[in-house]
């Protein structure tokens, strides 16, 4: 399994971005998957998830109202959309999935896997 996340840079306060984290690999299905956030000197939280079932999602109350996460079964790719950027935002963003193997797979069980990060600035 392998997630690959896109979509980071520097920006000013106010303006947006879109992360993406696209995923591949097969045999199994997603569980949670969320984006997790890290700040220098602090340590990582998780920023917004997403339930594959029906979708319910949760976030940061720091964020909530500002980002979105969605997801595109279609793609297996999930997306956080950003708005109104403050500095606080600023950090490293990663992807994070769980999923699960079926009983009768090599590999049973339930997994977590991260993408390396995308660095986000944003700058006051």
């Amino acid at each position: 399994v392998q997630l690959v996340e896109s979509g980071g840079g520097l920006v000013q306060a106010g303006d947006s971005l879109r992360l993406s984290c696209a995923t591949s690999g097969s045999g199994f299905r997603f569980n949670v998957m969320g984006w997790y956030r890290q700040a220098p000197g602090k340590q990582r939280e998780l920023v917004a998830s997403i339930y594959s079932g029906g979708g319910n999602t949760r976030y940061l109350e720091s964020v909530n109202g500002r980002f979105t996460i969605s997801r595109d079964n279609a793609k297996n790719t999930i997306y956080l959309q950003m708005n109104s950027l403050k500095p606080e935002d600023t950090a490293v963003y990663y992807c994070k999935a769980e999923i699960i193997y079926p009983s009768n797979s090599y590999y049973q069980g339930e997994y977590d896997y991260w993408g390396q990060g995308t660095e986000v600035t944003v700058s006051s």
